[in-house]
C-alpha cells in the first residue's frame, strides 16, 4: 500500500498566498518521507484536484487522503469538493479516496490557533 495526501486549498492570484500550504506539505514530507504529498487548488492556481489526484494514482498510490486546508466548511467544501472527490473515485477505482473535514475543524488545529491567539 502506498499512501498519498492532497492538501487542498482555494487558490489565489498572488502566488505567495500558497507559501503556508507549501510549508505544511514540507512538514508532512519531513514527518512521513514515504507518503506522496501534493498541493491542489479549487481555482486560480495549479494544479487542480483532479490533476493532483491523477498524479498520485499514476505514481502507484492506493490510498489517498484529501485534507481541505480551510478553516470551516463553506459552500466550496460542502458542495464542490465532494463532487470533485466523487470524480476522483470514478476515474481512479483502484484507489481508496478519503475526504477529511476541513483542517480548521480538527481539534489539534483549533488548539494550535488558540495557542497562537494567546501567545
Amino acid at each position: 500500500m502506498k499512501r498519498g495526501v492532497i492538501l487542498f486549498g482555494h487558490g489565489a492570484r498572488d502566488p505567495r498566498w500558497a507559501d503556508p500550504f507549501r510549508a505544511v506539505a514540507a512538514r508532512v514530507r519531513e514527518r512521513e518521507p514515504g507518503v506522496e504529498v501534493r498541493l491542489a487548488f479549487l481555482e486560480l492556481m495549479a494544479p487542480d484536484l483532479p490533476t493532483a489526484g491523477a498524479e498520485l494514482a499514476a505514481s502507484g498510490c492506493t490510498e489517498v487522503t484529501v485534507l481541505p486546508l480551510f478553516l470551516g466548511a463553506g459552500g466550496h467544501v460542502r458542495n464542490d469538493l465532494p463532487l470533485i472527490v466523487d470524480g476522483l473515485r470514478a476515474d481512479g477505482p483502484g484507489v481508496s479516496w478519503r475526504l477529511e473535514p476541513p483542517a480548521g475543524e480538527l481539534p489539534s488545529v483549533i488548539d494550535a490557533l488558540a495557542g497562537a491567539a494567546l501567545a
